[in-house]
């Protein structure tokens, strides 16, 4: 008997996943976590327009969503002032970006990136063969002249570029990433990664043309808008390249529920008004407490602070270890010299308090 002939590629990749889930985590605590702080997930929750009307749609969730997204799709193209043509639906930014990759990457492409962004992305670009080429942070914060000029160095196909950046909560203006432009290489594709868009100041969104294939804008609505377990996310770009994810994406991969609730979620801006309110009161408190232990949080136009510990990835690691011993959900960053921070997501006063507390007793216990 024989079993499955994986291909020579699958052969040759680790069986991991970029993130270990808190559920995981909370499995070998034995224990759930008190404040769950370190997905960057939108703790403060959806418009209870859209929890109703995920509700109401539970009831026809026998059948299957509808394949073109239809009502979200046209919905999404108003609010940008772009046609339909121009957007495509996936599962989540997440699920686009192994659109976009088996789209664009073959085995031996070259793909560049900042070193320590956005694990998921390199996951996809490994998983359809692409070399990956990574460039350092540059004060905390990518580092886009560095990162088109290794892409004509190695003549890559992709680049990614977060705006606002996962890790670190960096940003730039809309106008200094579009006066770049002009530096990417032919046949270049820049992605810009914008999840965290409408937590930002104005002026973040990057001005582009829609017609530009040149450029590729990716959203959810996991951050802002609070619904992270729906998995919804979009693309913007020219008509062409958009209508090219039909020959490849996964066309009753959201399903009804997740429609609806994304399309009354995006009419509900009066909702999202109120929680980015929400979300720069806890980055406020996120600096105050960091304050308070001599610690250092850094400007953030997300909804988390990377707070810098002010000494090594080890001494770091210990503080993360020991607020997850203590119910405390965060992360860090996987890379020099970022990995000496922690990653701390926002949350209502509740939750801060409970970082809070937990975090001084760590700093107390390790010294």
């Amino acid at each position: 008997m024989t079993g499955p002939r994986f291909t020579k590629l699958a052969q040759t990749l680790p069986a991991t996943v970029p993130f270990v889930g808190p559920e995981a985590q909370e499995r070998a605590r034995g224990e759930p976590f008190s404040a769950r702080l370190g997905a960057n997930e939108n703790v403060f929750g959806p418009s209870p327009k859209a929890i109703a009307a995920m509700r109401d749609a539970s009831s026809d969730i026998w059948m299957y969503g509808d394949p073109e997204s239809h009502d979200l799709r046209y919905a999404l193209a108003a609010f940008h002032n772009v046609g339909p043509q121009n957007i495509v639906v996936g599962e989540g930014i997440d699920g686009l970006l192994g659109y976009l990759a088996r789209l664009l990457i073959e085995p031996g492409d070259a793909v560049v990136t900042s070193n320590g962004a956005y694990p998921t992305f390199n996951y996809h670009v490994a998983g359809y063969g692409g070399i990956l080429h990574k460039v350092p942070y540059f004060n905390d914060a990518e580092d886009l002249p560095a990162l088109l000029k290794k892409a004509g160095e190695v003549g890559a196909k992709l680049v990614y570029f977060a705006n606002p950046d996962n890790p670190m909560g960096s940003w730039h203006t809309g106008g200094d990433i579009a006066a770049e432009l002009d530096a990417l290489p032919n046949g270049c594709v820049l992605l810009l990664d914008e999840a965290y868009v409408e937590l930002a100041p104005p002026g973040t969104a990057v001005p582009i043309d829609i017609n530009d294939a040149r450029v590729i804008r990716m959203r959810t609505f996991s951050k802002g808008y609070g619904m992270a377990g729906a998995r919804v996310g979009y693309a913007l770009g020219q008509a062409d390249f958009i209508r090219a994810f039909e020959k490849i994406r996964n066309h009753f991969g959201l399903n009804r529920a997740a429609q609806a609730g994304a399309l009354t979620a995006l009419q509900d801006q009066a909702w999202l008004e109120q929680t980015v309110a929400k979300v720069t009161a806890s980055r406020d408190m996120l600096s105050e407490i960091a304050a308070k232990y001599e610690l250092a949080a850094l400007p953030s136009a997300t909804n988390f602070v990377a707070i810098d510990c002010g000494r090594d990835d080890t001494y770091a690691k210990l503080i993360l270890e020991g607020l997850v011993k203590r119910g405390i959900f965060v992360r860090m960053p996987f890379v020099a010299p970022q990995n000496r921070c922690i990653r701390v997501s926002c949350g209502p006063a509740r939750h801060m308090a409970l970082f809070d507390a937990a975090l001084e007793e760590v700093l107390a216990e390790i010294g």
